[in-house]
């Protein structure tokens, strides 16, 4: 349930995040196939962004090629931008990263985004499988990574560098203006220091959320790509007709995420499944403890806490996160909320002139 008291409304653009849930009953190549689709959706309805996770080995999620999937809904919408939320920076070579970025720039010029992250978007044994080594996982080899990575996007390296002459190509295209993501106050710090935007996933930290975005407005630095500080909040949502119906709906990502943590991980199962499982006392507790960090309710009091959520963290924009088990419903759910802004934001410039 949401906050029903709200704030002062502050018109945000808004994102869609998507991790491509695969629900019961379904394959992941129906869920890529329903990520393509909302992202059409998703422009006719105004919003701004469109990001792409990264996961591996993750039964129901299917967003483990996210530069490909940038790729393929560049190629079919037209002017929303569309990113990464994020690369998993720790899994790849910054070299592959930065020219497969200038590739997308190249294609889709002004419009691809590069969201960084430092988590490895996978358990131990899979993370070592993608990198074949054990390292990559400290606070020492992200920033050493992105120093390389920002290097390749045009710093350069030290003479005596072993890379100095290596260039990643095409190197007449920029590489995507970059962001941080994270739920620390170290992502925040490090996001400051590099001038870098900044993107907070909430349903990963929802407690953290507000003191992370502070730290990162008042350490901000300017640097050659952006002046000013920039931010995004990224938060769950789960918006229907009616409260009850929101709850229903949001008791799939649930159970699944009960399995997931007690190592049974599973496709995403429906409302139905859910409201039928005998929850035990410590599934019971996880359950609350991941209802804290999702935003479920009709779509004026979604609106209403997200609005409360911005002003508190002073986010820039809002970037939202749907896993709905049927397709039609999540689509149903990001058009309500898009509705419920756009029909604020009008009532807010009627008041403002009147």
């Amino acid at each position: 349930m949401v906050n029903a008291e709200r704030p002062e409304h502050r018109p945000l653009p808004l994102g869609v995040l998507d991790l491509s849930p695969v629900p019961s009953g379904s394959t992941g190549a129906d869920a890529l196939r329903n990520t393509l689709d909302l992202a059409l959706h998703a422009e006719r309805l105004g919003y701004r962004r469109y990001w792409l996770a990264e996961h591996h080995a993750t039964p129901g999620l299917a967003s483990s090629a996210p530069e490909i999937m940038i790729g393929r809904i560049a190629a079919a919408t037209t002017g929303m931008r569309v990113g990464a939320g994020g690369i998993m920076l720790p899994n790849h070579a910054p070299l592959r990263i930065a020219e497969s970025f200038r590739v997308l720039e190249a294609l889709h010029p002004g419009r691809i985004d590069l969201g960084i992250g430092r988590a490895p978007g996978a358990d131990p044994v899979t993370a070592f499988a993608l990198r074949r080594t054990t390292g990559g996982f400290g606070g020492e080899e992200f920033t050493s990574q992105i120093a390389e990575l920002l290097a390749y996007a045009g710093a350069g390296f030290p003479d005596d560098h072993p890379f100095r002459n290596v260039r990643a190509v095409p190197d007449d295209v920029p590489l995507p203006p970059l962001w941080m993501l994270g739920t620390s106050d170290e992502s925040a710090r490090l996001a400051a220091a590099l001038g870098m935007g900044y993107a907070f996933a909430r349903h990963l930290g929802p407690r953290r959320a507000e003191g992370a975005m502070r730290l990162y407005r008042e350490e901000f630095r300017p640097s050659r790509e952006l002046e000013h500080p920039r931010s995004i909040l990224a938060a769950s949502v789960f918006c229907a007709d009616t409260e009850a119906r929101a709850e229903e709906l949001a008791g799939s990502l649930g159970l699944w995420v009960v399995r997931a943590r007690g190592g049974r991980p599973t496709t995403l199962p429906s409302p139905e499944e859910a409201a039928g499982h005998d929850y035990g006392e410590a599934e019971a507790q996880r359950v609350a403890k991941y209802r804290r960090a999702q935003v479920i309710g009709s779509p004026e009091q979604v609106r209403d806490e997200l609005d409360r959520l911005a002003v508190a963290t002073q986010a820039d924009e809002l970037m939202v996160m749907t896993s709905i088990h049927d397709h039609s419903e999540r689509l149903r759910s990001y058009e309500l909320l898009a509705g419920a802004f756009s029909a604020s934001s009008a009532s807010t410039v009627t008041d403002s002139q009147s």
